[in-house]
């Protein structure tokens, strides 16, 4: 190390983003506030104001409390996007752990130390403010209540997320973390935190939920409306690409050494769902192509194999996320469930034939379609507790007194 490189200072231990957009009344004691609570932390700081394209007087407000405040400075943007706003400046950091929180300071900054100790001390990823918390304290109206709890119940109904606040606006990202996911989220808008926490949970990262103290902000600028639809947008958007596997969450379980996180039970039961009545559909088709040539039991047999090997297939791929090595196991497991399948379905089949005029090839595969409706619930939880059930996540922790040392590499914080 030069002469030069060891007198240079070091990078702040924490950037913290205010977003802002039109905020010229609100963003002055923001800073003042946070400056102030900062001080107080026993790791150093910057704070960065994060100008999304105001037409207002809030970037001469930001550039003189930047003159004003030390640690404070301003990114100037062209375009509107909190998402957008939070990717440039995250991007460009060389601070060990990046967190945002909104501008009206809704959340209480007494949690900001449990919002960021987890990730300095090397225990968790990503941290993230929960207002949903059984010991949060909340002060909002019941609309915005519902829209809330809506929006995460349909977060874990379809997306299979597991974290509890999807949209508080207080967060913290580990900087090596962020240089790995933020190149995969495609929303530049109010989406931007939902995506980022889905793929993390999926690439097996840990997400450390901190209760908070939340005061509801009633000059709130945001359209519930649009953001609603644009949310829908983006889970659908989000949804479609962990399902062809076109996201590649693989190379960032790599470089963390994490497993594969399970997925919920309920949109692997709709996929699953999806794949099995496709799969009824062509098994039906082909019992009868083969009834043609072949008595019912061989018919049975032959249909039921084809579609059995399909239907592992697509369950491999879509229903359970799982790609590489492995394939050639996942079948054999497949065959043995086939097997019971099919002595099921050849019991159902016999004793349809013992029962006099019953033998006649549709009431035959009507007959077989419900023992297969039987057969495919089996299938689903043979699949998910059997043939592919995750392996456990690898802990990472690290004791937390390494937190000391990254205390330690943090004195001379910045001063407001």
């Amino acid at each position: 190390m030069s002469a030069l490189e060891a007198l240079a200072p070091s990078p702040p231990c924490l950037e913290v983003v205010l977003p802002v957009y039109n905020e010229e009344r609100a963003l002055p004691d923001a800073v003042r506030r946070l400056t102030r609570h900062l001080a107080t932390l026993p790791w150093s700081w910057q704070v960065t104001i994060a100008d999304n394209a105001s037409t207002d007087a809030t970037p001469l407000v930001a550039r003189r409390l930047a003159s004003e405040y030390a640690g404070v400075r301003v990114v100037q943007l062209t375009e509107k996007g909190r998402g957008r706003a939070l990717k440039r400046v995250w991007e460009a950091s060389v601070s060990e752990v990046l967190v945002y929180m909104d501008v009206d300071l809704s959340t209480d900054l007494k949690a900001l130390m449990p919002l960021v100790a987890p990730l300095l001390s090397g225990h968790s990823d990503l941290s993230i403010g929960s207002r949903l918390s059984r010991t949060s304290r909340v002060v909002r109206g019941p609309k915005r209540e519902l829209v809330s709890c809506g929006y995460n119940v349909l977060l874990r109904s379809t997306l299979g997320a597991r974290f509890s606040d999807a949209q508080c606006g207080f967060k913290a990202i580990r900087r090596d973390v962020a240089e790995a996911l933020l190149p995969l989220v495609e929303d530049d808008t109010w989406f931007f935190d939902t995506e980022l926490l889905v793929l993390a949970e999926r690439a097996g990262l840990r997400i450390h939920e901190v209760p908070v103290d939340w005061v509801d902000d009633p000059d709130s600028r945001v359209d519930i409306v649009r953001t609603a639809l644009d949310d829908l947008a983006g889970i659908r958007r989000l949804g479609w690409g962990l399902l062809t596997g076109k996201l590649p969450l693989d190379e960032v379980r790599e470089r963390f050494g994490t497993a594969r996180a399970s997925q919920s039970i309920a949109p692997q039961a709709a996929i699953f769902a999806v794949v099995g009545g496709l799969s009824t559909v062509a098994y039906g088709l082909l019992f009868l192509l083969f009834r043609q040539l072949v008595p019912a039991q061989a018919a049975n047999l032959a249909a039921l194999l084809v579609t059995a090997v399909a239907n592992t297939a697509a369950n491999r791929r879509f229903t359970f996320d799982t790609r590489g090595p492995g394939a050639l196991r996942h079948h054999l497991q497949g065959l043995v469930v086939f097997a019971l399948g099919l002595g099921f379905t050849s019991a159902a089949l016999w004793a349809l034939n013992t029962t006099e005029g019953a033998d006649h090839p549709l009431v035959e595969v009507i007959v077989l379609t419900g023992a297969n409706l039987v057969v495919t619930v089996l299938r689903f939880l043979a699949m998910r507790l059997w043939i592919f059930r995750a392996p456990p996540v690898v802990d990472q922790h690290v004791e937390d007194k390494q937190l000391v040392g990254a205390s330690a590499s943090g004195e001379g914080r910045g001063e407001g």
